[in-house]
């Protein structure tokens, strides 16, 4: 299938967007068939969807059920669990807060705001773009990232959960996302830094996330075991593609980051004269002689994720799904994306 599937695509033209024109409605109307078929080869029973051009939506559907035994359909705004996908929030929230505002530099070592942390030599810039300590090699580790949690919370006195949900969901009108899932049933440090209104608009939109499920035999099973996670720099969020939406375009944008900053975040980063995956928060790789960013995430059994970002073209994919067929079997963690049928499907039609 993939390679019947590929090859058709290659022979589809480019669309030019601006002025609708018919060519335009073609291959949106082929991405759209493709997709689904993906979606239903990779065992995926409720995805959401859409692509951006220049910060506004061009294009967004739900696809299948978000909860199949409730017969309750997947939507741009069902929220789903991000995981991996959430470091560009860590990413973000630390360079905002600690660099641009702060006083944190990327070259810091990490024990300068972290005196536990047990690599002495570890600089912020390396947990970023997941540089291993020694030779500084490339090693996708989110537990590594995680510790940028505490960085983030040493350099400006908040915790990481209440600076997210002020300075980006609440900023920007993210009405599908959460800090996590475990702020539904809040801890005394919940009732402390959200108010009663939080509180309870976080439970609603734990209340719409999208039931998890496994693949087994081909097959999707509901999943009542997928542990969801407090949220920190590397894991945790909960959002919806409307949502990341709002982020991509607000991101692009000055608003958030310092335009420097924001391009150093989407420049692949160089351990030495060796050129790694990774900018900071992301990935970084060309693809027919254009930049590419993305980032991904996948919880076994649960959800997945994955944005696929063309910045010279003003381009953005955001793909949620409630497996973890999306991006388990395509090993996103190499750090090519083009391994993945989702994201080479948009790439051949958008991109060539």
């Amino acid at each position: 299938m993939r390679r019947l599937s590929i090859a058709t695509v290659v022979l589809l033209g480019t669309v030019v967007f601006g002025q609708r024109t018919e060519a335009q409605t073609l291959t949106f109307s082929l991405f759209e068939r493709y997709l689904d078929a993906f979606r239903l080869a990779s065992g995926i029973p409720g995805m959401s969807a859409a692509i951006l051009q220049n910060g506004v939506i061009v294009w967004q559907r739900g696809f299948g059920r978000r909860d199949v035994e409730g017969a309750l359909p997947a939507t741009p705004d069902t929220p789903y669990l991000l995981g991996g996908l959430s470091q560009v929030f860590g990413a973000t929230v630390l360079l905002r807060k600690c660099v641009d505002q702060g006083s944190a530099e990327l070259n810091d070592p990490v024990q300068l705001w972290i005196p536990h942390f047990p690599e002495p030599d570890t600089t912020l810039l390396q947990l970023l773009s997941h540089t291993v300590p020694g030779g500084g090699s490339y090693k996708y580790a989110p537990e590594r990232f995680a510790a940028l949690t505490g960085v983030i919370e040493a350099c400006t006195k908040v915790p990481y959960r209440a600076l997210l949900a002020f300075e980006i969901f609440d900023r920007f009108v993210m009405a599908d996302s959460a800090p996590d899932h475990l702020v539904a049933t809040p801890t005394l440090q919940d009732v402390d830094w959200f108010d009663a209104p939080h509180l309870a608009h976080y439970a609603q939109v734990v209340g719409r996330l999208a039931t998890p499920y496994r693949v087994v035999g081909g097959r999707p099973q509901r999943n009542p075991t997928a542990q969801p996670r407090r949220a920190d720099a590397a894991d945790g969020v909960i959002s919806s593609v409307r949502d990341l939406a709002r982020f991509d375009a607000i991101l692009t944008s000055e608003v958030l980051l310092a335009p420097a900053t924001r391009d150093l975040a989407w420049t692949q980063a160089f351990s030495g004269a060796t050129p790694l995956p990774t900018g900071l928060g992301w990935f970084v790789q060309r693809y027919n002689g254009e930049p590419i960013v993305w980032q991904f995430g996948s919880i076994k059994g649960g959800h997945s994720s994955l944005v696929v970002k063309v910045p010279n073209r003003g381009l953005t994919l955001i793909l949620l799904a409630n497996s973890d067929g999306l991006t388990a079997p395509f090993a996103l963690e190499s750090g090519d994306v083009t391994t993945s049928l989702f994201a080479t499907l948009f790439l051949r039609l958008f991109v060539r």
